[in-house]
């Protein structure tokens, strides 16, 4: 599909100011784009990744290898603080939006499909996740601190950033992803 054609049915999308951020966010479409998400996307987008963040890794902890554990061990602090943080900011009075208290339904997926992994599967398979988690959260994180409309989210973006560039650096380091 051509940039023509993304942007022609990006604008079909976001026709309805009800729907627009949340369509072109969970559609991709934001992100082939360049656009920012809306706060409340970004807000939840954040929350989402990092609790599957956590969780893959909690399982990485038991069916990994030595890489995956250390991998999955970094991913849980790092992810534990972050969401520590953005549940700060979520409550502030300029930011006022309520976090997710559980997966969506393709992230749980995403879950219950590494917990079923036999034993020679799960390395590839939480490998392969991790790098796409990655790579999600880099653009995620980068088109808000670029573009966000909340100077404190903004800023809290352009500040963790760099840990998920990291991340993702790391992931590519992953035997299977090399």
């Amino acid at each position: 599909m051509n940039r023509t054609s993304l942007i022609a049915i990006a604008a079909l999308l976001l026709t309805s100011p009800a729907i627009a951020a949340s369509v072109g966010e969970s559609t991709g479409v934001n992100a082939t784009l360049g656009i920012a998400p809306k706060t409340a996307d970004f807000v939840t987008e954040a929350a989402t990744s990092d609790m599957l963040e956590i969780a893959s890794s909690q399982i990485a902890l038991q069916k990994g290898t030595a890489e995956d554990k250390a991998f999955a061990q970094q991913m849980i602090t790092d992810h534990t603080k972050t969401s520590n943080e953005l549940k700060a900011l979520a409550t502030q009075s300029d930011v006022n939006t309520t976090l997710p208290t559980g997966l969506d339904s393709s992230s749980q997926k995403s879950l219950d499909s590494l917990n079923a992994d036999k034993a020679e599967d799960f390395s590839a398979d939480y490998e392969s996740m991790q790098l796409k988690a990655h790579k999600d959260a880099v653009s995620l994180f980068q088109r808000y601190a670029d573009g966000g409309d909340n100077a404190a989210l903004k800023d809290w973006a352009a500040k963790t950033l760099p840990a998920l560039q990291h991340h993702l650096e790391m992931a590519k380091m992953l035997p299977k992803n090399q």
